[in-house]
């Protein structure tokens, strides 16, 4: 079994959504002068990789903490979308095998950009037409490599289409050393009551051990 870590690192340079400059690592105690290490993290709840809980956009949708956790782990797809230049639409989507319940990766040119890049506006993101193909599909989860999953839409009808049919949305996943093929993705968000999003660590597995 090979274990492939598909999250985004945090550091006090990582990508920030547009930039917002919220990440703060702070040590409060170092070894030489306390003889142990101990530090505060401020983080937003949109930072590196994350899963969006349904409140994010929708008013009476689910928090972070009452997402199943059997929706962000299963069978998952990675599909190469690299040649895609802007929106991947669901025309992009039909040329694969996209089976109901499953999670599906968008591999894009994003995953060309370091993890320590200033924040590109022009990412590669999931037209509407796109997220509705999706849920036509059934699948369970979709996730994709920047730390947004739509642009530029004042309506949001990525996120609405997605989330209105019960898909869960996980962003800011890396994947340039991912090959295309079919695995088993674990992605645990924290368990933050009653907020719209948390930060997640993301694995895929080649195979499961029974």
């Amino acid at each position: 079994m090979k274990i492939y870590d598909i999250s985004w690192p945090i550091s006090q340079a990582t990508t920030e959504y547009k930039n917002k400059g919220t990440i703060q690592l702070t040590a409060v105690k170092g070894f030489e002068t306390d003889g142990v290490r101990d530090s505060i993290i401020t983080l937003g709840t949109h930072t590196g990789t994350h899963v969006d809980a349904p409140s994010h956009f929708l008013k009476d949708g689910k928090s972070i903490d009452m997402i199943a956790l059997d929706r962000v782990m299963g069978p998952a797809k990675v599909i190469d979308l690299m040649t895609v230049m802007e929106a991947i639409t669901a025309d992009d989507l039909k040329r694969y095998e996209i089976k109901e319940d499953e999670i599906i990766i968008l591999r894009t040119a994003n995953s060309a950009l370091a993890v320590t890049d200033p924040f590109q506006s022009n990412f590669i993101y999931l037209d509407p037409s796109g997220a509705r193909y999706l849920a036509e599909k059934k699948i369970k989860a979709v996730a994709i490599d920047y730390l947004g999953i739509e642009r530029g839409d004042p309506e949001h009808q990525t996120h609405t289409t997605l989330m209105k049919a019960d898909i869960v949305i996980i962003e800011g996943v890396r994947l340039s050393h991912v090959p295309a093929g079919d695995y088993f993705m674990v992605c645990l968000p924290l368990a933050l009551i009653g907020l719209e999003a948390a930060p997640a660590r993301a694995i895929l597995m080649t195979e499961v051990v029974d």
